[in-house]
């Protein structure tokens, strides 16, 4: 039976796969971004990724297919709460990751791991960026938050690490953003909102 653990951490899983399979598709990075450093290790990549499915496929071969039973991530509890609260924090999970997956296709080649300007860049604003600027961190906010939801210590965590790290990433893209659209990007800056459709 798939319980609420196994669908969280299967998104987390999810995740990892499209953004290391993906990375390998992007537009050289010309100012900023990793000047390279990602492509250099490229095979590190492909280990992380390969681990990862090897994980996956173990677990469902032996008949323990339960991943938070490998690390019983979710049994800190911090506070107490009713089994539906779990399942919330699953379909927030799963409409996060599925959001920032979106994204992740649609921005296409344009994609860098750190703020960057890429080779012929491309201002992307179909598909979610018609609705947000920064669908990508709204999406990993989002699976945070189901994460944080469950009331472990380790949910809680993430979801603070996540805020803190992608939110101060924001005015830095903007910037660069900004300085390559300087026509076309205040008006959509007008448009859209920085992480929640129509709030902010």
């Amino acid at each position: 039976m798939i319980t609420y653990e196994d669908i969280i951490l299967g998104c987390w899983v999810a995740f990892v796969l499209v953004w290391a399979v993906s990375a390998f598709n992007t537009k050289r990075d010309i100012q900023g971004g990793d000047r390279g450093a990602w492509r250099k290790f490229a095979l590190l990549r492909w280990m992380m990724a390969a681990m990862v499915l090897v994980f996956v496929i173990s677990r469902a071969a032996t008949g323990t297919a339960h991943f938070a039973n490998s690390g019983r991530i979710f049994s800190l509890s911090i506070f107490p709460q009713p089994m539906i609260l779990d399942w919330i924090a699953a379909a927030l999970s799963v409409a996060g990751v599925c959001f920032a997956i979106w994204a992740r296709v649609r921005l296409g080649r344009n994609w860098s791991s750190r703020p960057a300007v890429k080779m012929d860049h491309e201002l992307v604003t179909s598909g979610p960026y018609a609705y947000v600027r920064h669908p990508i961190y709204t999406g990993l906010i989002l699976m945070a938050a189901g994460t944080a939801l469950t009331g472990s210590a380790w949910g809680i965590g993430v979801f603070v690490i996540a805020c803190f790290v992608l939110l101060s990433r924001i005015p830095i893209e903007e910037k660069i953003m900004l300085e390559l659209f300087p026509k076309e990007y205040p008006g959509y800056k007008e448009r859209t909102k920085r992480l929640v459709p129509f709030i902010w």
